[in-house]
């Protein structure tokens, strides 16, 4: 006898309604529609829950923390265009890429000895007292400031804030405390390898002190940059070089300080002595060289050149016959120079016609007004930069 065995659905088991048992493929085409649907409204409200959960977060964090401490980048005035405080080089300014030192940010200054560190830092000085009309302060940790050598250079030094630390503790606090008062524009420390810690100071002579100026650094630089930043304030430190034993690949030259500096500063700029000028027999300045190795805010690894003076500084009037020559500002017929759209000679040779800017200063401010309107502003694009420099090299040829 044949038996027959039927398997049918238990309680709780539902025979879904496919296309194989409902023998039509409409069903099956339908319901895919539905589903479809049913997952972009799943996702919008995903999408709605997410703004909703970011919102609710900004708001925590700003009850917490205060409004503004999580904002929309192009809402804020980072996105704005960097202040800046001029170098008083019109060279340096221009291979710095935004016209000068930024404001509100760590600048590094480093070189061989005599090579031009000070002198920089106190016509950045001069230019932020003149230009700006700011407050500076001077961080004598070598105890070495020339006040003469400073008025000289065009620093007031009726204005200028000098302290003489005796540790490296007491400066950097120093330094802290007027950066964070919000009424100083710039300060200048001279220099990171003059920075002695206290323990140091304590210790006996031949002591072996392990990292501790690295160490004094790199807590300084955690504290200083978030008050550089609100207070729109810069600090230059002044740095020296030294050498690496054993190095055979590579440059053996190395900043003191330990590493922290060269990681917080957004320019770095390395200065040297290039050749004498001479005046018959006797120096009377150095042709200077600076290359900015680090630049966060433009292109780095650009060069700057000018002459400095001994007991005057940066020559600047030098500066505006190169760079107005170069840039179709002035030409220059042999050894006479001239002011564009005038065929008259203002004077013959570079020594002359130095002489005759120091003599007019209406004349040198206005070609350096124009010179500083072509470079930095931001009508003014690269491409018409290097189109007018081409211009006169092409004048100059003829």
């Amino acid at each position: 006898m044949l038996r027959l065995r039927l398997r049918l659905p238990t309680l709780g088991q539902r025979l879904a309604p496919t296309a194989t048992t409902c023998g039509s493929p409409y069903l099956s085409s339908v319901r895919f529609k539905r589903s479809a649907a049913k997952s972009a409204r799943v996702s919008a409200a995903s999408g709605s829950d997410r703004s909703a959960a970011l919102t609710m977060a900004i708001r925590q964090i700003e009850s917490s923390f205060g409004k503004g401490a999580v904002m929309q980048l192009g809402s804020t005035k980072i996105a704005e265009r960097v202040d800046v405080i001029s170098s008083g080089s019109l060279s340096l300014d221009l291979a710095l890429g935004v016209g000068g030192i930024p404001r509100g940010r760590v600048v590094e200054i480093y070189g061989p000895e005599s090579s031009g560190k000070t002198t920089l830092a106190l016509s950045c000085i001069a230019e932020a007292q003149k230009t700006e009309g700011g407050v500076c302060a001077f961080i004598d940790a070598e105890h070495a400031i020339d006040a003469h050598y400073a008025k000289a250079l065009g620093v007031d030094i009726d204005a200028l804030y000098v302290s003489q630390p005796d540790s490296g503790e007491e400066a950097l606090e120093i330094a802290d405390t007027l950066i964070r008062s919000g009424a100083v524009d710039l300060v200048v420390l001279d220099s990171v390898a003059a920075l002695v810690p206290r323990a140091e100071l304590e210790g006996e002579m031949g002591d072996q002190q392990i990292a501790l100026q690295a160490r004094l650094m790199s807590q300084a630089l955690r504290k200083l940059t978030g008050s550089l930043s609100k207070s729109n304030c810069t600090i230059i430190f002044l740095n020296q070089i030294r050498q690496k034993v054993g190095i055979i690949f590579g440059s053996p030259e190395v900043t003191s300080g330990g590493t922290a500096l060269r990681y917080y500063a957004s320019v770095r700029l390395d200065i040297r002595r290039k050749t004498a000028i001479k005046e018959g027999d006797q120096v009377v300045g150095n042709e200077t060289v600076v290359k900015v190795a680090k630049n966060k805010l433009a292109s780095p690894f650009k060069v700057a050149n000018f002459d400095m003076m001994f007991g005057h500084g940066i020559d600047r009037q030098s500066e505006l016959l190169e760079l107005g020559v170069r840039h179709g500002l002035l030409k220059r017929s042999g050894a006479w120079y001239s002011l564009a759209g005038n065929d008259e000679p203002i004077a013959q040779g570079k020594a002359k016609a130095k002489v005759f800017l120091q003599e007019n200063p209406d004349i040198a401010k206005d070609l350096e007004g124009k010179l500083r309107q072509m470079l930095f502003e931001p009508a003014a694009t690269q491409e018409e930069v290097e189109k007018a420099g081409v211009e006169a090299d092409s004048e100059e040829s003829e």
